[in-house]
């Protein structure tokens, strides 16, 4: 079992930044994907961003060089950097672990991003 907690989300201008984090606690390998996701009102939850073992990234196109994501093994926590955030990056964004061995995913409760002015 993997548990995991999101933290960082709020209220932020067009053009401002936030941080997310996520932690991680339970049965998380260093060879698990974690990434994250997001979802809008009245959409479909989306991948945003996802770092695989050995260090290969992912980013959806709509966030391509606004968003960086990072992970720390050692601690058990993904990052999420989000910079020019713009009010359609507004979402409840959410934490994901993959296990590659047993095809299981894990999801956080969610953090709520809100970018307006």
């Amino acid at each position: 079992q993997v548990q995991l907690v999101e933290s960082g989300g709020g209220l932020v201008q067009p053009g401002g930044s936030l941080r997310l984090s996520c932690l991680a606690s339970g049965s998380v390998f260093a060879t698990d994907a974690m990434g994250w996701y997001r979802q809008a009102p009245g959409k479909q939850r989306q991948l945003v961003a996802r770092m695989v073992s050995g260090g290969s990234t992912f980013y959806a196109d709509s966030v391509k060089g606004r968003f960086t994501i990072s992970r720390d093994n050692a601690k058990n926590t993904v990052s999420l950097q989000m910079n020019s955030l713009k009010p359609e990056d507004t979402a409840v964004y959410y934490c994901n672990v993959y296990h590659y061995g047993d095809g299981m995913n894990y999801w956080g409760k969610g953090t709520l991003v809100t970018v307006s002015s």
